[in-house]
């Protein structure tokens, strides 16, 4: 297999790589990272001659996949200097039309011609014939039924109030918009603000992308976030799906305003010099045939794998088929078209455990090596995954990539000539699980901080992982979020500040220390749901009959942190003091904490990081004395944030002041008053 891998392409290796010849064939540096993984070389072999295999395919004359993702420039609506030209890739087609506004939606006057390959073409002369904001549909006839459909490649869908019913917009790809981002440089380290734009104002409504880049983005800034991650962007036909059953792949969602104000948004956060992540969906699609792409020719397999393989069993959604070159044409024009029209810095890639696993990973446990590399794994996705990070990179080289994957897929985070798929990170996915299980299932006494430590060091060598407390489902209605597990219905009338009540004052304490435990010790990046870092009170709750299509929930109350007789001042104040101390001191500098003490009857732990000492104290009423805590370094800490400041809601227990380094038998001490339920950062003094 190897000889044939060489036969197509003879990657170039270069000493310090971390990539080693081996008798003809090659070590893969995820092999060196996880040895465990030697019976599977094989499977990574595999892996590789798959990449290098489908490469060639796709370019077979060689190239780069920048160039070769360019579906997007090609097929859909365009202006040019005689007019307009429309083309769509429909092979099982018997004939297209467009129709519109333009022709008073006669379905048949304007039909498409069929070129080679499944192509159709339409020139439509006079530069008046079509115009911005024109509403059009694609007629296709198929299977001895004319059916209407959204164009595949529109820029822009919306619906009809009145109808209910959508149809594409003509958007004018002449009109330039005026861009200042030339120079944007994002910072290195990754604190991401997830965030939803129509439901991040404060009125029961839908909000819209200026009004997120006005009143939303000046926020985030202050907060310390230097990444917003956007859900839901791309278009969808239904509200409540929270953008993940997408239904056009090149249009930005109209629910929150136009394609420009969009941009403005993205324009905007880089002069804030915040940088922003698109939660991009390639993991399934809609199944609605008027709305979305499905049986566009009038076969489910134009884009999707056929029978039962190309439905997803519990979301109701169609399932790409990752081995058929146009789909994956059509899925890396999509990745370099929302980075070229819309400027957006990189992707969280949404729904990836579904794309590796022909069962979707649905009720597996990958409790062993094997369930990686098995007759489950979808090979192909792997591919593709693979495909699409090198083409990221290939148009910003500064991009990021984040992976949704809950099965620890090994070498997901490793660059491709490692063996690995590409991304820069995948999410701790398990962290959100261990805290709900803490909170939920123990009592505080119970609480084992020896498990919750490993917890957070159980991810892969060599790996990127975002860490985080909670996920944006938790926030829906039916879950509860990290405070409201812990508060519960006392969050309703108890959080003034002048108000005292032990639940919510344990709800407060607990909040703090478990997000600074999570962003200290969890990863390499860590990330937050818009309002729950000062403890938003309410979940969503989309419109549905339920609620009588209430936008009421659907919303962030912003008010609730800047009125300044509320507690949760005190957690937004935390939160944002906690990132900015971290980010200083550049914390994820040091890959993995070093664990310095550990005393599980006391439920208190200390580790050091980048020149920070964290310290824990998560008994509810044992405060602990002159306890002596191990140092890497001979010099003097001084406390620069406690849980228990009075700005926080705290006693002020522990001293702001410089605790002096101690020896004993060669090795460095600070002695320290840990109070109980409290947690504490050191920095040193050089």
């Amino acid at each position: 297999m190897l000889a044939i891998i060489s036969s197509i392409i003879v990657p170039t290796r270069e000493k310090g790589t971390g990539i080693t010849s081996v008798i003809g064939s090659i070590m893969y540096r995820v092999l060196e990272l996880n040895p465990q993984l030697q019976p599977f070389a094989s499977d990574i072999d595999l892996r590789m001659f798959n990449y290098y295999n489908t490469k060639h395919r796709l370019m077979p004359q060689g190239g780069s996949l920048k160039d070769f993702a360019n579906a997007h420039e090609y097929f859909g609506i365009h202006r040019t200097e005689e007019g307009w030209v429309y083309r769509e890739w429909a092979p099982s087609a018997h004939q297209l039309y467009l129709t519109g506004e333009f022709n008073h939606w006669n379905q048949t006057q304007y039909p498409l011609k069929k070129l080679d390959n499944g192509v159709w073409e339409l020139h439509l002369e006079g530069k008046d014939t079509l115009w911005e904001g024109c509403k059009v549909k694609t007629i296709v006839d198929a299977n001895l039924t004319r059916t209407e459909h959204i164009p595949l490649y529109a820029r822009r869908v919306v619906q009809d109030k009145e109808t209910i019913t959508w149809c594409a917009e003509v958007v004018d790809d002449w009109k330039a918009f005026p861009w200042t981002d030339a120079d944007f440089k994002a910072e290195d380290a990754l604190f991401i603000y997830e965030a939803h734009v129509g439901m991040a104002q404060e009125e029961g409504k839908v909000g819209t992308y200026l009004e997120f880049a006005d009143y939303v983005l000046p926020r985030v800034k202050k907060a310390g976030y230097n990444t917003i991650q956007l859900m839901a962007i791309m278009e969808h036909p239904y509200y409540g799906s929270f953008g993940y059953q997408v239904s056009n792949f090149f249009a930005a969602s109209s629910w929150f305003g136009k394609p420009e104000d969009l941009k403005y948004l993205v324009n905007k956060a880089h002069e804030m010099g915040i940088r922003v992540l698109l939660d991009v969906v390639h993991s399934h699609a809609v199944k609605n045939t008027a709305e979305g792409i499905n049986m566009f020719d009038g076969t489910t397999w134009q884009f999707f794998h056929d029978g039962e393989k190309g439905d997803h069993p519990t979301w109701g959604t169609k399932c790409f088929n990752y081995g058929k070159t146009e789909v994956i044409h059509f899925l890396l024009s999509n990745l370099k078209f929302w980075m070229t029209e819309y400027h957006f810095d990189g992707f969280r890639f949404d729904g990836v455990t579904s794309m590796l696993y022909h069962d979707h990973g649905l009720g597996t446990d990958f409790n062993s090596n094997d369930k990686y590399f098995s007759m489950n794994t979808d090979t192909e996705a792997i591919t593709y995954l693979q495909l699409a990070n090198e083409l990221i990179r290939q148009v910003n080289p500064n991009a990021i990539t984040v992976s949704e994957d809950m099965s620890g897929m090994p070498g997901m985070c490793l660059p491709i000539i490692d063996g690995g798929m590409g991304f820069d990170y995948r999410l701790a996915m398990g962290l959100p699980d261990m805290w709900i299980r803490t909170v939920k299932e123990k009592k505080d006494e119970d609480w084992d901080i020896g498990q919750m430590w490993g917890d957070m060091c159980l991810r892969r060598p060599g790996e990127g992982t975002v860490a985080y407390v909670e996920s944006h489902d938790q926030a829906l209605v039916g879950d509860k979020t990290m405070i409201f597990r812990l508060a519960d219905a006392n969050m309703y009338t108890d959080m003034n500040k002048d108000c005292h009540n032990p639940i919510i004052d344990r709800a407060i304490a607990l909040h703090k220390m478990i997000r600074l435990f999570t962003l200290a010790g969890g990863g390499e990046a860590y990330l937050n749901f818009m309002g729950n870092e000062f403890g938003h009170p309410e979940w969503i709750d989309f419109p549905r009959e339920g609620n009588n299509w209430s936008f009421h929930y659907c919303r962030r109350q912003w008010s609730l942190l800047e009125n300044g007789f509320l507690k949760y001042q005190w957690l937004g104040e935390f939160d944002c003091d906690m990132i900015h101390l971290v980010k200083e001191h550049k914390i994820f500098d040091q890959r993995m904490a070093d664990l310095m003490l550990l005393k599980a009857p006391e439920q208190t732990i200390c580790f050091y990081r980048s020149g920070l000492l964290f310290v824990f104290n998560f008994h509810a009423s044992q405060s602990l004395t002159n306890v002596l805590v191990p140092v890497p370094n001979e010099v003097d800490y001084e406390l620069v944030l406690s849980s228990d400041d009075a700005k926080y809601g705290g006693q002020e227990l522990a001293a702001h002041m410089t605790y002096p380094v101690k020896k004993f038998d060669g090795q460095n001490y600070v002695e320290l008053y840990i109070p109980a339920r409290t947690a504490m950062v050191f920095k040193e003094i050089k």
